[in-house]
């Protein structure tokens, strides 16, 4: 009796984690975000609610894993390359030099620290907690979860305030995650505890060091694929090494999670192996996990009390308070409205602030009515800032600066491309050594060579070669193309395409975001294609039939269905690609912000549907 009883409540969260995208988009709740709707939904069918579900064992081992798995994205979330020094000089609207991202935003974090210690001085003496530190945790704390999905919906999370805000939000996510491990460690009976944390960070390090030399052998890439799936199965093993590892050293087995993200992260996973963990842990695992917070969360509990009910608006108050106090050494370089919008996005709070409250609960810190207020006020934090921030946060300028092109190396390929493109669009610039002097024919007046002592890094630096938004780099030579690659995605340029023959060499520099292409291989496809299916070749030689790719930024467009577009004329949508997906439209189909649109069409009517989007 009790394994049926305890079927049914599994299957009754599942069922709501399943419906609840639907539901969001049939009432077009798009603003709110889909954790947030677990959670409710959970309030609903849980204790505070209709009481339709019970915690056992399934629910229990599931929703652990859940939350061990929501550590490890969040983890694995955190793109280190954000902290690499980029001495690429950027002007702001305001007409000012851009600040060093990472020293501004680890300044930011410190005064929202020390901000929110001096708010939990005060919930001290308001007799809510006895421990300020903790409460600086719990106030702090940044979700980096919801900051991402929101910067990307606005479409500024490629800005340079897109970018400061996230690096705001990474510090602060790791800062208080091993903050949180430390005083957990300090608090949990054991005096030695905090020294068997470095056992922890050990094994991590050793752990990615033997990732790092095994991840490039050629047969782990033979047996990635198929039945034996090894990339994944070394991910969860890591995962469940050190979550074991941490809860033998005394720490939470979060921390132990975080640790295997932020470790998978470091080694530069391949987009695939990412889409299948997202597609895990998100279709699966964490709804679960989210659902059975609301079920588990006593909200009338917190009525009940009148001190616990003036609680939570103070709650509130400090998260606003922690964040827009601090965000006002922004002011500096940003307007009033950014800084503001900043601000309020940075209050967003969720997956640490129940991490937080559930240990504080289990280790006597805080009793059972706080930890539930603690949680309500992460979900309201996550209801209101990211609605705010789209009112507050002024609209991203367009950009009309044409796109800065370096390419290196001048040849029969890389010489004509740079004359058919449009001078409107892209600033082109062609660097070749002196040795390889190029034909006379070729040094016209239509090109304008930069001439280099050779291809060395530091040749290619000093003469500013990095700063380009595009780098294509097509010499000789495999080796020197890819040593150039490398280098250039290290040092931070936007967008690195190389020229490699060697499967081996490209299969590597894919790993890493490169874009390669083959004069061979390319060369073989298109005549084989020309053989096989001369009119899809035509599509793609013949001007008039030519592919476009269109970047969709307008938010007026966001969410209307193709059939309502006001203008498409004789513009032929072939394909969308969103993220990682690959969609084929058809008339129900939504526009969304950061789609690109491949489309096919006269000029001037791709023209006109690509103004119509671009704005």
């Amino acid at each position: 009796m009790e394994h049926g009883a305890s079927v049914s409540s599994l299957v009754i969260v599942v069922v709501i984690a399943f419906l609840i995208p639907f539901i969001l988009h049939r009432f077009r709740l798009n603003i709110l975000p889909v954790v947030v709707a677990e959670i409710i939904a959970g309030i609903i069918i849980g204790q505070s609610g209709f009481n339709l579900v019970e915690a056992d064992t399934w629910l229990d081992t599931l929703s652990t894993l859940g939350f061990i798995f929501l550590m490890f994205l969040s983890g694995l979330e955190i793109d280190f390359s954000v902290f690499a020094s980029k001495k690429k000089k950027v002007t702001l609207p305001s007409g000012k030099i851009e600040p060093n991202r990472v020293l501004v935003s680890f300044i930011v974090f410190v005064f929202v620290f020390i901000v929110s210690y001096g708010l939990s001085l005060l919930f001290v003496l308001l007799g809510y907690t006895d421990n300020a530190f903790f409460m600086t945790l719990i106030i702090s704390t940044i979700s980096l979860g919801v900051v991402v999905p929101t910067l990307k919906d606005a479409n500024v999370l490629k800005t340079s305030i897109g970018q400061t805000i996230l690096l705001i939000a990474v510090i602060a996510d790791l800062a208080t995650m091993i903050l949180l491990a430390i005083f957990v460690s300090l608090n949990s009976g054991g005096e030695g505890n905090m020294w068997l944390l470095l056992i922890l960070f050990g094994a991590g390090i050793l752990l990615y060091f033997m990732g790092a030399y095994f991840r490039h052998l050629s047969f782990i890439e033979t047996m990635s694929k198929g039945t034996i799936q090894i990339g994944t199965r070394a991910v969860f093993t890591l995962i469940i090494v050190l979550v074991g590892l941490s809860e033998t050293v005394g720490a939470e087995n979060i921390l132990g999670a975080f640790l295997a993200g932020a470790l998978v992260s470091l080694l530069s996973p391949n987009t695939e192996l990412v889409q299948k963990l997202d597609s895990f842990g998100y279709g699966f695992l964490i709804p679960i996990f989210f659902v059975m917070v609301g079920v588990e969360l006593d909200v009338w509990s917190l009525f009940q009390d009148p001190k616990v009910l003036v609680l939570i608006p103070l709650l509130v108050i400090a998260l606003f308070i922690s964040k827009l106090v601090p965000v006002i050494v922004l002011k500096r370089w940003y307007d009033i409205k950014t800084v503001l919008g900043s601000g309020i996005l940075l209050t967003s709070t969720l997956s640490l602030v129940i991490a937080a409250a559930e240990i504080g609960e289990r280790i006597d810190i805080i009793d059972e009515q706080l930890s539930s207020a603690l949680i309500l006020v992460a979900v309201i934090s996550c209801i209101v800032a990211p609605i705010v921030f789209r009112k507050v946060m002024p609209k991203p300028e367009e950009r009309v600066d044409a796109k800065k092109l370096a390419i290196i190396g001048a040849n029969q390929i890389t010489l004509p491309i740079s004359l058919e493109l449009n001078p409107a669009n892209y600033e082109t610039s062609i660097y070749h050594t002196k040795q390889e002097k190029v034909d006379s024919e070729k040094q016209s007046s239509h090109f304008s060579v930069i001439e280099l002592a050779d291809y060395s890094i530091d040749t290619l630096r000093n003469s500013e070669v990095f700063e380009a938004d595009i780098l294509l780099i097509s010499t000789g030579d495999d080796e020197t193309n890819s040593d150039i690659a490398v280098f250039a995605r290290e040092y931070g340029t936007e967008r690195v395409i190389a020229r490699i023959e060697l499967t081996e060499i490209a299969d590597q520099l894919r790993d890493l975001n490169i874009d390669v292409f083959s004069v061979f291989f390319s060369t073989k496809a298109l005549l084989k294609a020309l053989i096989e299916s001369p009119g899809v070749v035509n599509i793609f030689t013949r001007e008039e039939n030519a592919l476009y790719q269109i970047n969709m930024n307008n938010v007026e467009y966001n969410g209307v269905a193709l059939r309502n577009f006001p203008y498409l004329g004789d513009t032929i949508i072939v394909r969308i690609f969103r993220g990682k997906d690959s969609i084929v439209p058809h008339g129900d189909t939504e526009l969304r912000i950061g789609d690109r649109l491949i489309v096919t069409g006269s000029s001037e009517s791709v023209e006109e549907v690509r103004t119509l989007l671009s704005y």
